[in-house]
């Protein structure tokens, strides 16, 4: 078939022949690139100004997370130094000690109780609660229970949690839950026991009590992603369904995107970001040790809270843990100058330490509150001492500092 010349009443809808529509079809690539070259040329001044609105929005989006450092400390810490004589020795909390623990944990139990005895209980005698999802040994209940009377700290009581509490709910899937659990103990997501490495002298339940603390931690510090890829992003997404405002200290968790609208809700498909694509910075509480009044979680907030995740099953298909947990529920719900930092309480808790050094005053004024360096560099260390008779181990790492400035920048 030949191929007719078009009439000049062939024209396509923009003047341009038809046969030159066919032939720019089988253009080669470069031609073409060179046409939306020339093009941008053309508009680059909408080009320019796209981009720098991009930039602007990205700049004002990541300005929003600043957080706007109170003039006053919030939480100083409840005494600095040692006291004597030893402070509240007759006043009492409605409080106890509590340890979740297995019968074959009973050497690693002992030496944190002796830890804690030693430095804090043996003058206030507040009773010790063990719990455990099997029947006590004999072997544990006699050891444990002889460390507790012979250090001089209260009443010890072996419970036993029933099954309806610590076994697998209906909607579970526990074929799927135990190859999970499996597949995390495989990739070594471990535990260990923490030591106190300050004197504590002064009763903590009760100076919580004195300045409306709610939760207290000694350290904070990054979460394993990998063991709650999907926990901040569902919290997230329950939270704005109940249009529930941002904390300060909820915002202090969080890390924004760079990514201008609309383009950062694609960050979304990552893990451990919200519907915003903003990212948790994976900053948490460690609850190995923390102090928390009851009445925060037997509150109507935090059980509606904790019903949503576990009818979600985070807790049995991934590694949701108390401290991410207790971590999140305390920026959602709680006010800043309700969580308290025992700044003043030195803790071990393998392979990180954390040392009790108050930041020099130009640290402070950056920002910096805590100060950042390594265990080797303890014995040089000119930052003023916080608590009392006070050990850090200079073969132990410090504690990054990053998690703790950004969570602490919320109160001081």
């Amino acid at each position: 078939m030949s191929l007719r010349r078009p009439r000049t009443s062939e024209m396509a809808s923009d003047n341009t022949p038809i046969l030159q529509l066919q032939d720019d079809r089988r253009a080669p690539p470069t031609w073409r690139r060179r046409r939306v070259a020339r093009s941008l040329t053309r508009h680059w001044k909408v080009v320019v100004g796209v981009l720098i609105l991009c930039l602007i929005e990205s700049v004002v989006h990541v300005r929003s997370f600043r957080i706007q450092r109170p003039a006053t400390n919030l939480d100083p810490p409840f005494h600095v130094g040692c006291q004597t004589p030893i402070l509240n020795t007759t006043e009492r909390a409605n409080a106890a000690m509590v340890m979740l623990a297995r019968n074959t944990d009973v050497d690693g139990a002992i030496d944190s109780i002796q830890s804690v005895q030693n430095q804090f209980n043996q003058h206030f005698g507040y009773p010790w609660v063990f719990l455990n999802d099997k029947d006590w040994s004999p072997e544990f209940v006699s050891r444990v229970g002889k460390v507790v009377k012979e250090t001089g700290g209260g009443e010890a009581y072996f419970e036993t949690i029933p099954t309806y509490m610590w076994g697998y709910p209906p909607w579970i899937d526990q074929g799927k839950a135990r190859q999970e659990m499996e597949s995390m103990q495989n990739r070594r997501i471990a535990y260990a026991d923490i030591e106190i490495t300050c004197a504590l002298t002064y009763d903590p339940f009760v100076e919580m009590e004195r300045n409306d603390k709610r939760y207290g931690y000694t350290v904070a510090l990054w979460e394993l992603g990998k063991t709650v890829p999907t926990l901040f992003q569902k919290l997230s997404d329950w939270k704005n369904k109940r249009n529930m405002p941002s904390t300060s200290l909820w915002t202090a968790m969080m890390a924004p995107a760079w990514l201008p609208w609309p383009f950062r809700k694609i960050l979304r498909l990552l893990r451990n970001r919200d519907g915003n694509g903003d990212m948790w910075n994976m900053c948490h509480f460690w609850s190995n040790f923390e102090i928390a009044d009851m009445t925060f979680f037997r509150s109507q907030e935090y059980r509606e809270f904790f019903q949503f995740l576990d009818e979600d099953g985070g807790f049995y298909y991934e590694r949701w843990g108390d401290a991410p947990v207790h971590s999140l529920a305390a920026g959602l719900l709680l006010r800043p100058d309700q969580v308290h930092h025992f700044s003043d309480l030195g803790y071990v808790h393998k392979p990180f330490q954390y040392c009790t050094f108050a930041p020099h005053e130009d640290a402070f004024k950056r920002g910096e509150l805590v100060p950042d360096f390594d265990a080797n560099d303890v014995r040089k260390a000119t930052e003023k001492e916080i608590g009392c008779n006070c050990f850090c181990d200079p073969n132990i790492a410090q504690v990054a500092p990053e998690c703790f400035n950004r969570i602490k920048s919320t109160v001081m």
